[in-house]
């Protein structure tokens, strides 16, 4: 997307979510703000020493282009599907931390299961780096709307799940050296 640490000017009226409590706001037109994340399908800005979660779908308002979903085949073998949803996984960050969910290693369990009509059910079981992590709800929002959007899947459960409880030891290699751990 763009580069970390980028100065950017808002151009019209934007909802943000703040980091870390998850509380909506509106950025107002002419509101200076810093990239400081372009990850998977949103950005992470710094305004006034405030972090806030800017939508992909609203890029614009900071003069970026709108990342594009990934075009996927409209038909798709289930053992294809779970690589597929592993994948999707690995596009959604928590906008602290410059890392996916899937090398954090907060996604427990995820299990597809057939549905009638040849859809597929979802089930995630997933952690937070922290149990009252205001961003978990906005996860959840981001994780249902890119696993909806594959092929064949018809519903999507994601539950928070704290035992056992998340630390460094669950994160890949590549996690940890991307955080100098």
């Amino acid at each position: 997307m763009s580069a970390p640490r980028e100065r950017v000017m808002v151009t019209r009226e934007v909802r943000v979510t703040l980091v870390p409590d998850g509380s909506p706001a509106e950025l107002p037109p002419g509101t200076l703000a810093q990239i400081t994340q372009a990850l998977g399908a949103s950005f992470t800005l710094l305004v006034e020493g405030q972090l806030m979660r800017l939508a992909g779908v609203d890029a614009d308002a900071i003069g970026k282009p709108v990342p594009l979903a990934p075009v996927l085949p409209a038909d798709v073998s289930p053992e294809s599907l779970r690589g597929l949803v592993w994948q999707t996984l690995k596009t959604c960050y928590d906008p602290e931390i410059p890392v996916d969910i899937v090398e954090l290693g907060l996604v427990y369990i995820c299990d597809v299961l057939p549905m009638e009509g040849g859809e597929f059910r979802i089930v995630i079981k997933m952690t937070l780096t922290a149990p009252g992590c205001g961003m978990g709800e906005m996860l959840v929002e981001e994780i249902h709307e890119k696993l909806l959007a594959l092929p064949r899947v018809g519903e999507v459960d994601v539950e928070f799940v704290f035992d056992p409880p998340w630390d460094k030891s669950r994160m890949s290699d590549a996690a940890l050296l991307t955080l100098g751990l």
